[in-house]
């Protein structure tokens, strides 16, 4: 495993990120960025192979020519290893998400959520998750959840953070580890009873039925692709949140949604990251 970093002002890093996101397939395993110091930003690409590492190298010389990318080897356990030992909590709204050992100095009154660093995506760190976080604090400041379908749950953070507040809530993970993954979160959460998790796409599981709440924190093709059934699904009144985007793609997103019966609520950035928030309308309205 190879680690490519790179440091420059915010435009330059997110149009290198961007110009990364789009390539598919990626060069890149993962890729971040972050502010590491006021006006200086880091971006950090993970990839497998040297040929790899010359794609990556290419492709932000192309997008950001003024970015010198230095390059490292590290263990491919290492990454987890990283991730275990020094992510602090995060803080979205009333929720806050984190390890056994960041959680531990939480006194705030907040709802915890005890998720581990692994596999599975969404310790909440992301934008995505912290924008989906947000939002569900902006459902629930107006109405209690009863129904939520999250699919692509990765960690299941979504579903524990909504079946914490009373909610029934079916999480459908396509990647088996995940899924596993997810079920001991719910565990150790103590929500197992209120959550149930799917291996596999759940189609058969969603089918006719309706939630209050659906998340769908994925990627912009299966969103767009998703939008016949995952609009159905969401209850008249109910919420849909769609994250997984960059700012970039949003436009797109939107506009396959926005001829299905449902209202653009709010829109929340987050870095590079977009969560897109949509009402359905009662039927009285």
């Amino acid at each position: 495993m190879l680690l490519l970093t790179a440091l420059g002002s915010q435009t330059q890093i997110r149009a290198a990120a961007d110009e990364l996101d789009r390539h598919d397939p990626s060069p890149a395993d993962a890729v971040s960025w972050f502010e590491e110091k006021p006006g200086k930003y880091r971006l950090e690409i993970y990839v497998p192979t040297k040929q790899d590492a010359a794609s990556a190298e290419a492709i932000v010389g192309a997008a950001a020519p003024e970015l010198h990318l230095r390059i490292k080897k590290v263990k491919a356990a290492d990454w987890v290893a990283m991730s275990l030992e020094g992510l602090p909590a995060v803080r979205a709204g009333r929720f806050v998400v984190g390890g056994a050992h960041a959680l531990a100095h939480e006194k705030n009154g907040r709802t915890r959520i005890w998720i581990e660093a692994s596999e599975a995506f969404g310790t909440g760190h992301h934008g995505t998750t912290w924008g989906c976080l947000m939002a569900l604090e902006g459902v629930l400041r107006t109405r209690r959840v009863r129904r939520v379908l999250d699919i692509g749950a990765g960690s299941g953070v979504l579903a524990i953070a909504a079946a914490k507040h009373g909610a029934e809530a079916l999480a459908i993970e396509i990647d088996a580890r995940a899924a596993a993954i997810a079920a001991i979160n719910a565990r150790q959460n103590e929500v197992a009873q209120r959550m149930q998790v799917i291996a596999g796409d759940g189609a058969r599981y969603i089918a006719g039925k309706k939630f209050d709440l659906v998340f769908a924190n994925i990627l912009m093709r299966p969103l767009i692709k998703l939008a016949p059934k995952l609009a159905p699904a969401v209850a008249p009144g109910g919420t849909l949140i769609l994250s997984g985007l960059l700012r970039s793609q949003a436009p797109l997103v939107r506009e396959a949604y926005a001829s299905r019966g449902l209202l653009l609520d709010r829109q929340i950035p987050k870095d590079a990251w977009m969560t897109l928030v949509w009402r359905k309308p009662a039927q009285r309205e």
